[in-house]
């Protein structure tokens, strides 16, 4: 049984939850990712997406210098390093979630486990299967 930390991407970027959506979408575009953990006082306050930035800023008529704090996602869902896949897969079909953040046992930020890992890196196809089944189910009204 794998573990997240052998399939995990490790260099994260945090941003502010004072930065504005247009410097977060630059620093997505510029590392070719799609979700940042947001961080203040050394804590995970939430997370901002691509998607958050397109349906909770753009397409309500915010501008780009509106602030990451009013488009980001709260409630943040994570799992622990030393997890396995499978139970990282199993948190991301619940929550319907493609990018999950990874901590250690003190509760550090040392990750992000994205649905693409799980596919490409985890030697067995079940983990990626059910947690795409789980993500691309309708959300009840």
């Amino acid at each position: 049984m794998r573990k997240i930390n052998d399939v995990m991407t490790r260099d994260v970027e945090v941003i502010s939850p004072d930065a504005t959506i247009a410097e977060a979408a630059k620093r997505m575009r510029d590392g070719d990712f799609g979700m940042m953990p947001v961080g203040e006082n050394d804590r995970m306050i939430g997370a901002i997406s691509d998607r958050d930035i397109a349906i909770r800023g753009v397409a309500e008529g915010h501008d780009g210098n509106t602030k990451v704090r009013d488009v980001m996602s709260g409630g943040i869902r994570w799992a622990y390093e030393d997890d396995a896949v499978d139970h990282a897969a199993q948190i991301m079909a619940e929550h319907q979630i493609r990018r999950l953040p990874i901590v250690d046992r003190d509760k550090r930020l040392v990750g992000i486990l994205a649905l693409a890992d799980v596919a490409v890196k985890e030697r067995k196809t079940k983990p990626a299967t059910e947690a795409l089944c789980g993500i691309s189910q309708p959300v009840p009204a």
